[in-house]
């Protein structure tokens, strides 16, 4: 498989259709962009521009179509198809959902949970080893966030998440914010999470932020929603900084698909991540020479 040997120093940020012509323009200082090839695909104007990027950036694809957990396969036209943008751009990173977004040939808009059972661990096996062998590189399955549970499910999303590494190859793109949520919502503690994964498997970092809702299901709780939808929260650069103390410098990309900022916006959290990492960085090298 494909490996790259050069990874972006500096955070990233989600390169979105209506920002592509101001950066193709005005070239901002940033240290790598991420799309979603299923804004590219059909739009053959757009695959030009971002071409022209790629000649200037790092860029990693994001998928949000393969759908890894759909029981009735990939959707091979499509996967394809994202292979030859791969092919075209050379992208740094390919990454997808530990989810599932397809039923009878229809795509949902949205990116559905799976229970973690030995059943689903084959499934997504053979799904990650197809998209891997059909890439020709190594795929990055980004943690969901979770509002339910299944009564069905055998080991934590940790344990699910290290089985899936070590019998495909692939490696994880943590997204620190969706695990931030998941444990909100679901009631466990999110440090020990991301403690329990494995750090030598984790390529690539997200983080974006989330919508707090009333919970329907329990009147007067709250519900953490990931709607990449506004600024990253407190809590979230805390944690971040716990998981580069844990993985160590990953690349990190800020996520914000919805109520898009000013691209200068997005370029302000970028570089707050990385005052976030060399500041952690740096309290760590102290505490080690303190030892």
């Amino acid at each position: 498989m494909t490996s790259i040997s050069r990874l972006p120093s500096g955070a990233g940020v989600g390169l979105r259709l209506p920002q592509i012509a101001e950066v193709v323009a005005t070239r901002p200082s940033v240290g790598w962009l991420e799309i979603h090839p299923e804004n590219f695909l059909a739009n053959p104007h757009a695959t030009e521009l971002l071409t022209e990027l790629s000649q200037h950036y790092f860029i990693s694809v994001h998928s949000v179509g393969i759908s890894i957990g759909s029981v009735g396969g990939i959707d091979r036209l499509h996967l394809k198809r994202v292979r030859a943008l791969v092919d075209r751009i050379n992208p740094v990173f390919v990454s997808g959902h530990l989810a599932w977004s397809t039923y009878g040939g229809e795509y949902l808009n949205d990116l559905l949970p799976l229970p973690y059972n030995l059943e689903a661990l084959r499934l997504i096996e053979a799904h990650v080893r197809e998209v891997q062998e059909t890439l020709g590189r190594r795929y990055l399955i980004e943690n969901p966030s979770s509002y339910i549970g299944f009564r069905t499910s055998m080991m934590s999303e940790a344990e699910f998440l290290s089985e899936l590494v070590g019998r495909t190859g692939c490696q994880l793109l943590c997204d620190v914010s969706n695990a931030y949520i998941s444990a909100q919502n679901m009631g466990y503690d999110v440090y020990q999470y991301i403690d329990s994964l494995p750090a030598d498997a984790i390529g690539e970092v997200h983080l974006g932020g989330f919508t707090v809702e009333e919970d329907e299901a329990s009147p007067g709780a709250e519900l953490l929603i990931d709607t990449h939808a506004a600024a990253i929260a407190e809590p979230v650069w805390n944690l971040y900084a716990h998981a580069i103390r844990r993985f160590g410098a990953r690349p990190t990309l800020i996520e914000w698909d919805n109520n898009i900022p000013l691209f200068a916006a997005l370029l302000a959290e970028a570089a707050h991540a990385d005052e976030v990492v060399a500041g952690t960085m740096a309290l760590e090298a102290r505490c080690a020479d303190a030892c």
